[in-house]
């Protein structure tokens, strides 16, 4: 699949798969900026156009355990009609450290998703686990 990606910073790093057969492309930080509430917002220097009915998915890279921060939102979302910079924000534990500039950050995966019509009904299928949640299956 093509898909189209500008730079927006001389430094900026296309992304890339780290080895064959990966889900992720490896996105790189070229800035950083904090805010009041301890929060780390890493620029990549990127903008990139998702196709219509596919979405960007950014994820944290495997060894953010390295450096106490936790993606704020879990799961980045980038729609298809978002132009603008990728930008990947993270909290930060106690005495740990922050990524640095031109070190990877996350990963991008980009995915299709299908178009979903809601049907409004007075009853669904039941099921063996039925309404169960949390804890339910035993695990």
């Amino acid at each position: 699949m093509k898909v189209n990606i500008k730079r927006l910073h001389e430094d900026a790093v296309i992304p890339k798969y780290a080895k064959k057969g990966d889900a992720g492309l490896d996105l790189t930080a070229v800035h950083v900026t904090a805010d009041q509430y301890g929060c780390f917002t890493y620029h990549t220097g990127l903008a990139v156009e998702i196709p219509p009915w596919h979405v960007g998915l950014l994820f944290p890279r495997s060894s953010i355990y390295k450096t106490g921060q936790t993606l704020t939102n879990c799961v980045g979302v980038i729609d298809s009609g978002y132009r603008g910079e990728i930008m990947m924000k993270f909290s930060l534990s106690a005495n740990r450290s922050e990524y640095q500039i031109g070190e990877r950050i996350g990963q991008l995966i980009i995915v299709p998703y299908p178009k979903i019509d809601f049907v409004e009904v007075d009853s669904l299928t039941t099921t063996e686990r039925g309404a169960g949640g949390y804890g339910s299956t035993g695990v």
